[in-house]
């Protein structure tokens, strides 16, 4: 029997709380109609969870702040608090949509951040998985790509939820008109110039021939749970590996041997665990790294450095990668370190320790770490003077701890 869009997304949000709502929740309004009813369902779903929702205003044509306008319009007549966040930052070269969506989900992530919003959720649809599956199809998609969109993802410390998935867009239509809801239609959305837009196209044509959206996604339910079955030898692998000061050591193949596809999973997800990284290396650059690890060349990918060290890799932070990264001493620095000790100077800050800070700690050297991974790791400075590099030997009260250990490198990779 087939839910209603209201029973589907209530049975949705069941699956993803396990049946304990949060207090709060964070929706991702755009204003268009999957969106829109997005919001309207969440309300009648969840009505004990406080909502949140947040519009990104990317200002690519005009009308745009109005269409925000009357989302918050909605938000205040449903007792929502609604924010807008105006981007301003496409320079007109490279891809606009690539690069919308990246700021979107930056602007998206500070504003979770900042309300204490563990779960954001967004509006894709039925028709937005099958047009993902026909667009990574196009680009010659392993399995990751072809499982196309979790219902689930946690990225920079927010889960990101998707409960209309099992939804057709139309439906949602549907849903609004019957409440005599307004909704903005993007005329982007029929822009041809776009991948998406193409794919839409095509998926219309596609269906003719049997290749309907509810096989697409038939097709991605099952890359999904050959993927999970990948990331679990993956993360066995991965259980062999330990982490020393940042530092990343896990076993090289040439000991202990595994399927070639495992080791590139194992070592990609490697690389984007040092580096904090959501998207894993282009696959051409991973496997001739790996390729040149395996005869025991060192290189760097990623952002991160990486040697062999006999029966172990050692995958560290590149110091070019942090060079530049500077944050308030209370802050977590490169997405992964917090300084802990005595009130710091006003004016101080915590950035990598470099060649010059390093040259200030006499005993580096007992840390056991090599000299390339020190200058990555966090110092305490005060305009250009060192005040601390409790890595380095030299923790003068302070000290820099690591978020995270070997377990969550495993626990972030293995299916739930």
């Amino acid at each position: 029997m087939q839910l209603s869009p209201a029973e589907s997304v209530s049975a949705a949000y069941s699956r993803l709380f396990e049946g304990s709502p949060p207090e709060r929740l964070g929706i991702a309004l755009s204003g268009g109609g999957d969106s829109t009813a997005l919001l309207v369902l969440t309300r009648e779903a969840l009505p004990e969870t406080r909502l949140f929702a947040a519009t990104v205003d990317h200002r690519l044509r005009d009308g745009s702040a109005a269409e925000a306008a009357q989302a918050g319009a909605l938000c205040r007549s449903m007792d929502v608090p609604h924010e807008v966040f105006p981007w301003e930052g496409w320079a007109g070269e490279g891809n606009l949509q690539a690069e919308a969506r990246s700021a979107r989900s930056a602007l998206l992530t500070d504003w979770a951040d900042r309300h204490g919003l563990a779960h954001v959720t967004l509006g894709h649809t039925r028709d937005d998985q099958a047009e993902t599956v026909l667009l990574r199809l196009a680009r010659g998609s392993g399995v990751d790509g072809l499982a196309a969109m979790p219902e689930r993802r946690v990225s920079q410390g927010v889960a990101w939820l998707r409960p209309l998935l099992k939804i057709a867009r139309q439906e949602l239509r549907e849903v609004l008109e019957g409440r005599g809801i307004a909704w903005t239609d993007d005329p982007s959305n029929e822009d041809e110039r776009f991948d998406r837009v193409k794919a839409r196209r095509m998926a219309e044509s596609l269906a003719e021939l049997g290749l309907t959206p509810a096989r697409l996604i038939r097709t991605a339910e099952q890359m999904a749970m050959a993927r999970d079955a990948l990331n679990d030898s993956a993360a066995d692998y991965l259980s062999r590996a330990r982490v020393e000061k940042g530092d990343l050591l896990m076993p090289n193949p040439n000991r202990f041997p595994a399927p070639r596809e495992i080791l590139l999973r194992a070592f990609a997800h490697a690389l984007c665990w040092v580096s904090s990284s959501v998207y894993r290396p282009r696959f051409d650059a991973l496997t001739a790294m790996l390729d040149g690890l395996e005869q025991g060349k060192a290189g760097t990918l990623h952002g991160c450095r990486i040697s062999s060290e006999g029966t172990l890799w050692r995958v560290a932070r590149e110091y070019a990668a942090v060079a530049e990264t500077a944050t308030p001493p209370a802050a977590l620095w490169d997405k992964r370190w917090q300084f802990h000790g005595p009130p710091p100077p006003a004016g101080a800050h915590v950035a990598a320790l470099g060649e010059i800070g390093l040259e200030e700690c006499e005993v580096w050297r007992a840390s056991g770490l090599p000299r390339s991974s020190l200058l990555a790791t966090p110092a305490l400075w005060l305009g250009e003077r060192l005040l601390s590099a409790p890595l380095a030997g030299r923790p003068e009260g302070w000290t820099a701890r690591l978020c995270h250990g070997a377990e969550h490198l495993v626990s972030t990779l293995r299916s739930d």
